[in-house]
């Protein structure tokens, strides 16, 4: 079976993605429940390390901090996007190969790995005993 690839990104590279990798699962709260898509999960930044050639990240997830590096991939992965050729009988189910093409829609070169447990940024939220002790203090 021969199925056509091609870039569309013309003279152009194409554009660069990265894969971030975690350890363990991301889970929304009970009360989500909508489509995962649009879904903010947390805020990944770079931080440069002057004593490192690697890269350094953070990403920060509700009250967890994960620091992460940049990893070279050794092979490079290609995001690929499935059309359907015109031209093909659009009643018949499943396409034939023929009537399939693969878009290149970018490359994939390299990893943000995130391999230790995440820090905490709070111990421990405040008890209400704790806080109405400090306001009679007042």
């Amino acid at each position: 079976m021969e199925i056509r690839v091609r870039c569309g990104c013309g003279d152009s590279s194409c554009p660069e993605w990265a894969v971030v990798e975690l350890q363990g699962v991301v889970q929304p709260q009970a009360s989500f429940s909508g489509d995962i898509r649009g879904l903010h999960i947390g805020r990944l930044c770079s931080a440069p390390s002057p004593s490192s050639s690697k890269g350094g990240y953070t990403f920060t997830v509700g009250y967890h901090e994960l620091a992460g590096t940049k990893v070279t991939l050794k092979k490079p992965l290609l995001v690929l996007r499935k059309k359907k050729v015109a031209g093909g009988a659009a009643d018949q189910e499943p396409p034939t190969a023929a009537e399939v093409e693969l878009e290149v829609i970018g490359v994939i070169r390299h990893k943000i790995l995130f391999k230790d447990r995440p820090k905490a940024l709070i111990s421990k939220p405040p008890t209400k005993e704790k806080k109405a002790a400090q306001a009679a203090a007042n």
